[in-house]
């Protein structure tokens, strides 16, 4: 088996490509060792000492770490999703419950929005979520409430420095464009 990695524009989080489909569907965040007990792969990378961060998507998985060099923890984290893959474990464990489904819930923006919304929404699916996803992470829509739109940031998007950037110069210009009502764009 030969897994790919690639840098993202976060310096603390890598990009790994294992050649094989991680998610079939939607996408799942692990921030904690306890919220990694729904994956036996996330479980299995936050043993790894300095790892804080899992983030699936449909063909990757981005590690976040903190404090140790990606020289020390590269092989490690490439040993245990060859040895995850080789084994035959599900990526998710039967009792998993998906991002995307938590982030569904939390959702806020005023009925008479709703077209606003879906527009929103839209954009977000077509033009800057694949766009982020060769980044190794993810944006997703939060809420809409007096112009502001407010987005999650997930995988190598969540403290990545250059966020900021990404938000007020690429996401928020695009969605004023198509969306006179939008003022501004925040990270929740």
């Amino acid at each position: 088996m030969f897994i790919q990695t690639e840098a993202t524009p976060n310096p603390a989080t890598l990009k790994f490509l294992p050649g094989k489909v991680v998610m079939e569907s939607g996408t799942a965040e692990f921030r904690s060792a306890e919220e990694a007990e729904a994956s036996p792969l996330a479980a299995r990378l936050f043993e790894i000492p300095g790892v804080i961060g899992v983030y699936f998507g449909y063909d990757f998985i981005s590690v976040s770490k903190e404090n140790q060099e990606w020289q020390h923890l590269k092989p490690a984290i490439l040993g245990s999703i060859m040895e995850h893959f080789m084994s035959g474990k599900p990526v998710m464990g039967s009792t998993s419950v998906l991002s995307e489904v938590r982030d569904a819930g939390g959702e806020f923006f005023d009925e008479g929005d709703e077209a606003i919304v879906l527009t929103i929404k839209e954009l977000l699916d077509t033009r800057v979520r694949p766009a982020v996803a060769q980044d190794g992470g993810d944006i997703t829509f939060r809420g809409f409430r007096d112009g502001k739109v407010y987005l999650n940031m997930k995988g190598s998007c969540a403290g990545c420095p250059s966020s900021t950037a990404t938000l007020k110069h690429g996401v928020q210009n695009l969605l004023r464009h198509f969306v006179p009502e939008v003022q501004e764009v925040e990270a929740v």
